[in-house]
């Protein structure tokens, strides 16, 4: 079984920084990708960025993602960072961490970002951030 627990959230102005992180535990068979993603009620998934966890290969979903945010591991304690800058209104949402599979064929970030989206993976119960 796979846990994943988000923190960092908060409300900040047009222009500010936050960083969040998700530390991770159990099976680490299913969390060899692990997903930052936002949703705002009623919206699906805003994929952001991923990494897979051996190698620390990362994708990011947008140039505006990729600009701004930093997505970034501490493997040895098992968590997962997403460092964001010039926040912006749009980027208000509720903010999960996902883990996944690797599929026994991604070994990059891109092939991870929707491995939390199987039948095996799992997200966290997010943290919240609002841009004013």
């Amino acid at each position: 079984h796979v846990q994943l627990v988000e923190s960092g959230g908060a409300a900040v102005e047009s222009g500010g920084s936050l960083s969040l992180s998700c530390v991770h535990s159990g099976d680490s068979w299913n969390r060899a990708c692990l997903t930052w993603f936002r949703q705002v009620p009623g919206g699906d998934d805003d994929v952001i960025a991923a990494i897979y966890r051996h190698g620390g290969n990362v994708w990011y979903s947008s140039s505006s993602y990729q600009s701004r945010f930093t997505i970034s591991q501490n493997e040895a304690r098992d968590t997962l960072y997403l460092q964001m800058t010039d926040l912006k209104p749009e980027d208000t949402g509720m903010y999960y961490c996902g883990a996944g599979n690797d599929a026994g064929r991604c070994n990059g970030g891109f092939c991870c970002r929707y491995q939390y989206r199987s039948r095996s993976g799992h997200r966290g119960q997010g943290t919240q951030v609002t841009v004013s």
